[in-house]
């Protein structure tokens, strides 16, 4: 798939804007390298991230990869899908969420922030466990910049780099140790993060769950603005996987 978009992001007419489908252009793009495929299923690693792209209208073949590169059983996500699923497959998840984008926030480094690197996937983890910021893995860090605020030297917040289609960058992972909110640590580590995507050119986007309205009014507050409203869902693969013919 081609995209047309001017360089304000704004689509062409009747051409997908590339943020409809910001797992498979970054999976296509940036982040090719961390590709598996199967068919037209593409998804990352399941060590990375639990993203992955169908078509958009998946026929009985993709479902067949799908299930292929899932396993038996398996339960998948699939972001943005607000279809029907084969007979066989299980609907275990249906969240609507939001996608915003860079519309004048206030971008500048911050200088409490420090860069999170491998050896620091431990911490990051229980940080994540007990702050439920969304699906943090073994190696997302490798996905792009983690910048993350310590006191006394732990961890207590973090923002950084997920999916990033060509031109625009997603900002996830934002979090802060209940004991150190009000602080306004995640407002500094999102400018942060916010500011290294702009120095590269590109522009800051992020998704949340429409459900969670204190965030999403954070994130307007520092210049963020609804793109477009999106689901989350998660199914289960059938228990015997069927060839097709």
């Amino acid at each position: 798939m081609s995209y047309g978009t001017t360089q304000t992001g704004t689509p062409r007419s009747g051409i997908p804007h590339i943020l409809d489908t910001p797992a498979l252009a970054s999976l296509t793009g940036p982040h090719a390298h961390f590709a598996e495929r199967r068919g037209r299923v593409v998804r990352y690693p399941l060590d990375v991230s639990p993203w992955l792209a169908l078509p958009d209208e998946p026929d009985a073949d993709d479902w067949a990869d799908l299930a292929a590169l899932a396993g038996p059983g398996a339960e998948v996500p699939l972001p943005g899908y607000r279809g029907e699923v084969p007979d066989g497959w299980e609907i275990t998840a249906r969240i609507d969420g939001v996608q915003l984008v860079d519309d004048g926030v206030a971008a500048a480094p911050e200088p409490e922030a420090v860069r999170l690197g491998p050896a620091d996937v431990p911490e990051i983890l229980d940080l994540v466990e007990r702050t439920r910021p969304g699906p943090f893995l073994p190696r997302t860090i490798e996905m792009g910049t983690y910048l993350g605020i310590r006191r006394d030297g732990a961890l207590v917040a973090m923002a950084g780099e997920r999916l990033h289609p060509p031109g625009w960058t997603e900002i996830s992972a934002v979090c802060t140790d209940p004991a150190f909110r009000g602080e306004g640590l995640a407002t500094r580590l999102i400018h942060a993060v916010a500011y290294g995507i702009r120095e590269r050119g590109e522009t800051p986007f992020l998704h949340a769950a429409a459900g969670n309205t204190g965030a999403i009014r954070l994130y307007e507050s520092l210049g963020f603005r609804l793109r477009r409203r999106t689901a989350f869902a998660a199914a289960r693969a059938p228990e015997r996987l069927v060839a097709v013919s």
